[in-house]
């Protein structure tokens, strides 16, 4: 049998953890190996149960989800952290970029997206709620017209090759997609992210692309924001 992912909810409303719970348990290749309703108890249980992946509520009385996540993302950097939220203001969704969240979806996401980005985390990629994506794709537009040419890029040594893949993956390009585009193999794709990740000592592809923007290693196309 597979390996099945190990998740842990956390979420200061019962109702909500319940939920969770109810609809991942109906999953083969998910377990549920345990709940917390505060950030400081979301700690603890990722050092006690190592869970491949967290759903994490970002507003909870006490220690927030962002402060959970850059307390757990700093000891377990392969702990994926999937943000549960209602907000969309940009500033917010930085901050969870910054403390190291991979996945990030509102809280009215249906069961399917919520179980979509558990796999997609647990095999290392990310995903992001549309609304989400586009604030964070309107951000990177304003990155590369406000970065000054003298410092475009900063030492980094990755090649030609890594920087073809990362600007696929700041394009929100899964390892599948990269691979179809390049005519490579997934896991070909796959070690070149491995390498990317390790080159600029991140811990997953949105903190990757806009580190690799505002160092002036990549550039997008402007977007108008949505």
């Amino acid at each position: 049998m597979a390996k099945r992912t190990k998740v842990l909810i956390v979420d200061d409303h019962r109702v909500v953890r319940e939920g969770l719970s109810a609809i991942l348990e109906t999953k083969d290749d998910i377990q549920v190996v345990g709940e917390a309703q505060t950030g400081g108890e979301a700690v603890e249980k990722a050092r006690s149960l190592m869970p491949d992946v967290i759903l994490m509520d970002v507003s909870m009385p006490g220690m927030t989800g962002i402060e959970a996540t850059r307390i757990i993302k700093r000891e377990f950097p392969h702990i994926g952290v999937i943000a549960l939220t209602m907000y969309e203001e940009q500033q917010y969704i930085f901050d969870l970029v910054r403390a190291g969240a991979t996945g990030y979806l509102l809280k009215d996401s249906d069961s399917a997206q919520i179980v979509a980005a558990i796999r997609a985390v647990s095999r290392g990629e990310s995903l992001i709620h549309p609304s989400v994506a586009s604030k964070i794709l309107a951000e990177f537009s304003l990155l590369a017209e406000g970065k000054g040419k003298k410092r475009a890029m900063l030492e980094h040594d990755l090649t030609e090759r890594e920087i073809t893949v990362l600007r696929l993956v700041a394009d929100g390009k899964t390892n599948k997609e990269i691979a179809n585009v390049l005519d490579l193999s997934e896991k070909t794709v796959k070690n070149h992210v491995r390498n990317i990740f390790h080159k600029l000592h991140v811990y997953d592809r949105t903190q990757a692309a806009i580190l690799a923007i505002r160092k002036g290693i990549i550039e997008l196309e402007p977007r108008q924001p949505s």
